[in-house]
């Protein structure tokens, strides 16, 4: 375990990586900035993107680093020297960080101006980082175009930003961008595991794996879990301990709640949840997993057996499988779509218990919208016009305008209209008449 000390630094932080090849899912982008430092092909400002957590700015750190340390091999900075050790901590006077949502006034860009001239005092290069860019007001970005533009030649900018659709065009075409990715779920428990390893912590592979679904895609937020999850001080950690901290239900108690659902036990159904309720699981966290089990039970009724399940663990794949076959993938998307509206509304009433209670029962009901959908399908694609219902001949057509029709109604045929057999006779009263008859009748 970690030495105690008087302030505690969290996992997040003292595993950060110090170098571009400790940039864990984002080696596309450190790639590309090692190869801009060795050829000096660096731009004078760049733009990352990407969802919270997943290594921007800590990229544009190592940049900093690797632009002014001076014991620098092929890229990457020693992590030794006084510059690399003052970056690092973010003390260094010429790398400065900015926060662009409490500094984000045009007089904060103004005060960035007046000193973007000024010469660097220890580093080789002035580099500005500024997070969360987007944040920035309009009159804010259009202070800042001409120094984009046109920058000393010692000063490198860096934005950083969850929401780069925010950010103006006139600043976008200023800027090299690099998007960076989710972080697989594979990779993220692998570095938790590595972190377990180095703070001398058993923990079973099942916690990791939940840990690294529950993030997200994001590296900071599994460490945060991760080290809220070294603190609940067991000599070894297992699944049931992230459930019961994370007040989430464990993946027998999902499929068992699916099950009913597709069994239409509606009793037994509504006496787990609230089961699940007593155990700790928290209602939000409840419906988040069963959005993300239907998720899954979506892509494997699709065949995509490739994709990673995010709502259970993979040794779940094949009872998942089959589940998702007897369903049908109509009723699963409608599912999804019943769920997805509770949780919205969710936030807004103080009645969520009887919101999930109603979701469950709702997606219960649901029949089979597969079959549904292929009795439709021949219904109308039926060439002759009559469809086989039971063993009940019926006319398409009387099924498709009548739902409510039954089967011994359907059997019966119209009946048909009588045939006459003689040659229509002609009216006299209809009769056209020429125009000299006309005449006569007029004298």
């Amino acid at each position: 375990m970690a030495e105690s000390t008087g302030s505690y630094t969290v996992l997040a932080r003292r595993y950060r990586p110090q170098t571009f090849d400790e940039v864990v899912g984002q080696q596309h982008v450190a790639q590309a900035l090692k190869n801009a430092i060795l050829c000096n092909r660096v731009a004078h400002a760049y733009l990352f993107t990407g969802a919270r957590g997943v290594g921007k700015t800590s990229t544009a750190r190592i940049l900093a680093k690797a632009l002014n340390c001076p014991e620098a091999v092929e890229g990457n900075p020693c992590n030794e020297c006084h510059l690399c050790s003052a970056i690092s901590e973010g003390n260094d006077i010429d790398v400065m960080e900015i926060d662009g949502a409490s500094n984000r006034g045009i007089d904060d860009i103004r005060s960035l101006r007046a000193n973007v001239g000024i010469r660097s005092m220890r580093t080789r290069i002035k580099m500005y980082i500024i997070d969360e860019v987007h944040m920035l007001t309009k009159e804010a970005f259009n202070a800042l175009l001409k120094t984009l533009e046109e920058p000393p030649p010692n000063v490198k900018f860096v934005f950083c930003t969850t929401e780069p659709q925010k950010v103006p065009d006139t600043i976008l075409s200023r800027c090299q961008r690099f998007d960076f990715a989710s972080i697989e779920t594979q990779v993220i428990a692998q570095r938790l595991k590595d972190i377990a390893g180095l703070e001398g912590v058993d923990v079973t592979n099942d916690a990791i794996d939940l840990v690294a679904r529950r993030a997200g895609g994001s590296m900071r937020d599994s460490q945060s879990l991760f080290d809220q999850l070294l603190a609940f001080g067991s000599s070894r950690i297992e699944a049931s301990d992230v459930n019961r901290l994370l007040g989430t239900a464990d993946d027998d108690r999902l499929l068992k709640i699916l099950t009913l659902i597709h069994q239409k036990q509606q009793g037994p159904l509504l006496e787990e949840i609230n089961e699940a309720v007593s155990d700790g699981v928290q209602l939000g966290n409840l419906i988040d997993q069963l959005v993300n089990c239907y998720r899954d039970l979506m892509i494997l009724r699709c065949g995509a057996d490739s994709v990673d399940l995010i709502g259970v663990s993979s040794l779940q794949r094949e009872t998942f499988a089959e589940l998702g076959k007897q369903m049908g993938l109509e009723t699963i998307t409608a599912a999804m779509q019943i769920l997805s509206e509770a949780k919205m509304r969710l936030s807004r009433v103080s009645h969520g218990r009887a919101l999930i209670d109603l979701a469950v029962i709702r997606i219960s009901q649901l029949e089979n919208l597969e079959s549904l959908s292929n009795l439709i399908a021949d219904l109308k694609s039926s060439e002759t016009g009559v469809i086989t219902l039971s063993g009940t001949t019926a006319p398409a057509g009387l099924l498709t305008t009548n739902p409510r029709v039954t089967p011994a109604l359907a059997s019966q045929s119209p009946p048909a209209a009588p045939v006459s057999h003689s040659p229509p006779v002609a009216d006299k009263n209809l009769t056209p008449q020429s125009g000299s008859e006309n005449q006569k009748k007029k004298n």
